[in-house]
Parts: structure tokens; sequence; C-alpha cells
């Protein structure tokens, strides 16, 4: 809301074409924002954005960097676009607790 006209001009298109991101204001939106409710997945159900809500201070692109998939993709699980299957679901729980485990290192 307080960007320049200059900074809101500059922003990225994702990789798979459903969100933009404005890396100097550190801004990103999802085409899920613009869905109705009932077309995604209830939050009750969705454990995966129970836990970035939970956390918000976790980077989304660096999960799924870590994990080697798709920032959009993790994404559209978070957002509830799209549901990842149980194996999907298993490897982002692992890599959350791995990240875990390196910052009680710290």
């Amino acid at each position: 809301m307080d960007a320049t006209p200059s900074q809101r001009s500059r922003y990225e298109i994702g990789l798979e074409g459903d969100d933009l991101y404005w890396e100097e204001i550190d801004e990103d939106i999802h085409i899920s924002s613009f869905y109705e409710k009932d077309e995604l997945i209830s939050e009750e159900e969705n454990e995966i954005a129970k836990v970035f809500k939970r956390f918000p201070q976790l980077n989304v692109s660096e999960v799924a960097r870590s994990m080697g998939i798709n920032k959009s993709l993790l994404a559209r699980y978070i957002y509830g676009v799209k549901r990842p299957s149980e194996k999907r679901k298993k490897e982002i729980f692992n890599a959350l607790r791995k990240l875990g485990k390196e910052l009680a290192k710290l």
C-alpha cells in the first residue's frame, strides 16, 4: 500500500504464472487470494496452512527450495488450492522438522 508507483511496476511473475512477487518491498500475491472460499480446501482440513499460519516467519520460498519443489506449488498447498498427496505432505513436514532441528542447534 505504501509502495511507490516505481516499486509497484517492478514485479516478477512466478514460474507457474499464478503469483506475482515484488522483491523490493517483499510482497507477493497468489491467484488463490481471488478464489471463493467454497472453492478452497477448508482451513480445518489444511494441516500445512495451519503450520504456516502458526509460524508466519517461515519463508515459503526457502522451505520449497529446501525440498526441491516450486514455491508456487507449496503456496497452492498452503492456500488450499491444491491438495497434496500423503507422500508430499510427509515430505513437507519432514522438511519443516529438519529446519526445526537445525534451528535448535543454534
